[in-house]
C-alpha cells in the first residue's frame, strides 16, 4: 500500500500557475481568498500538515507548532523573517526559508524613488494639485531639496543598501556614507564610492538617510528621539527596512515640528495600521509596504519559495538541499538530538 502523500498549506492566494508546482509532490490547502488569520487558526493549518507556504502575515510561533508534530518546513515568502519565532521553529526540528536576493533592485529602486518622492515633494504637490490650488503658485512654491551632489546615507549595507548606494553614487554623483555592524571590504566599498562612518557620524552627515537593516531587539527604535535630533533640518529619512526600527511617534514629531524635513515610508511598526499623526502630515510620503511589488519580482519570490518547501520537504531535484534556509544548523542539531532519544 502506498504511503500517503505529505500534506502543505499555502496560506494566501498567490501565482496559481506556480503554486501547483506543489501538486507533483504534495497534496496542496491552497487559500482561495486573502485570510486574516487567528492563532488558533494558523495552529489548527499546521496541525495537519507537513509543510507550509506563508507571507509576512501569518505569525508562526511556539504556540503555532506546539501541536504540529508532521510539520517539517515553513517557506516564508519575503526575505525578513520577523513573523517567524526560528527558536521555536529550530525546537521543533521545523526549518525556515526564505526569499532572499530575488528582490534586491525591485526593493531598492522603491527605496530611491520614496527619497526622491520625499526631498522632492511629490506627494505633497500632487494633491496640492489635485485640490486646484495651481492658481496660488508662487516661486517659493513646493520648494524641495537636492538629489544630486548630495550626501546619501544608508544604515545597513547589505544587498538593497549596496543597490541603493549604487543608484545614489552611479546614478546622482551623490556623495555615499554608510553605517553596518561590521565595515565593507576595501574594494567593494570603491566600487560603491561608499565611506563608512559610525552611527552618529552617518545622522549628522547625510542629507538623506535610508534604512535598510534587519529588524531585531538590537534594532528596534535604534532611531529614536535622540537620532532624529542629531539628523540635519533639512534631512530626509526612508524606512524601507521594517517599522519597529523607527520610533515612529518621535518622527512625526520631529516633521510636524520642522525637526525633520520630510519622510518616505514603506514600512510601519503595526501594519496594516499607520498612526495617525503620520497621515495627517504632508511631508510625508506614505505607501503600504509595496518595496518588491512588481510582477517579475513578485512572481520570483513565490518560485524561490516554492522551490525551498519542494526541497526542505525532500522531493524534486534538490531535495533536502533548499536554496535558501534560515536556521539549518539549529534544525539538525535538534533533529539529532531527537533520533538519540529513539
Amino acid at each position: 500500500m502506498a504511503e500517503p502523500r505529505p500534506r502543505v498549506w499555502v496560506s494566501q492566494p498567490l501565482f496559481d500557475d506556480i503554486v501547483a508546482r506543489l501538486e507533483a509532490h504534495f497534496d496542496v490547502d491552497a487559500a482561495s481568498a486573502i485570510t486574516e488569520y487567528a492563532p488558533a487558526e494558523i495552529a489548527r493549518r499546521l496541525a495537519e500538515v507537513d509543510g507550509a507556504l506563508v507571507t509576512l502575515n501569518e505569525r508562526i510561533d511556539a504556540g503555532a507548532v506546539a501541536g504540529a508534530p508532521r510539520l517539517r518546513a515553513v517557506a516564508n515568502v519575503a526575505v525578513g523573517h520577523n513573523n517567524l519565532d526560528l527558536d521555536a521553529l529550530s525546537a521543533a526540528g521545523v526549518l525556515a526559508t526564505n526569499t532572499p536576493d530575488v528582490l534586491t533592485d525591485t526593493t531598492a529602486d522603491l527605496g530611491f524613488a520614496l527619497l526622491m518622492a520625499a526631498a522632492r515633494r511629490l506627494g505633497e504637490s500632487e494633491r496640492w494639485l489635485r485640490d486646484g490650488r495651481w492658481g496660488q503658485w508662487s516661486f517659493s512654491t513646493m520648494l524641495g531639496a537636492d538629489i544630486h551632489g548630495s550626501t546619501l546615507g544608508i544604515l545597513g549595507m547589505g544587498r538593497i543598501g549596496r543597490g541603493i548606494a549604487r543608484r545614489g553614487a552611479h546614478g546622482f554623483g551623490m556623495r555615499v556614507v554608510y553605517h553596518n555592524r561590521s565595515r565593507l571590504p576595501d574594494d567593494v566599498e570603491a566600487d560603491l564610492g561608499a565611506t563608512w562612518l559610525d552611527f552618529d557620524g552617518l545622522l549628522t552627515e547625510a542629507d538623506h538617510l535610508v534604512l535598510v537593516l534587519p529588524y531585531s531587539e538590537q534594532t528596534h527604535h535604534i532611531v529614536d528621539a535622540a537620532a532624529l535630533a542629531r539628523m540635519k533640518p533639512t534631512a530626509t529619512l526612508v524606512n524601507v527596512a521594517r517599522g519597529g526600527i523607527v520610533d515612529e511617534q518621535a518622527l512625526a514629531e520631529a516633521l510636524s515640528s520642522g525637526r525633520l524635513a520630510a519622510a518616505g515610508l514603506d514600512v510601519f511598526e503595526g501594519e496594516p495600521a499607520v498612526r495617525p499623526e503620520l497621515l495627517a502630515l504632508d511631508n510625508v510620503v506614505l505607501t503600504p509596504h509595496i518595496g518588491s511589488a512588481s510582477l517579475a519580482t513578485r512572481r520570483a519570490m513565490v518560485s524561490l519559495a516554492v522551490d525551498n518547501l519542494i526541497a526542505a520537504l525532500g522531493a524534486g531535484p534538490h531535495a533536502d538541499d533548499p536554496p535558501s534556509p534560515i536556521n539549518a544548523d539549529a534544525v539538525v542539531k535538534t533533529r539529532k538530538a531527537t533520533d538519540r532519544k529513539r
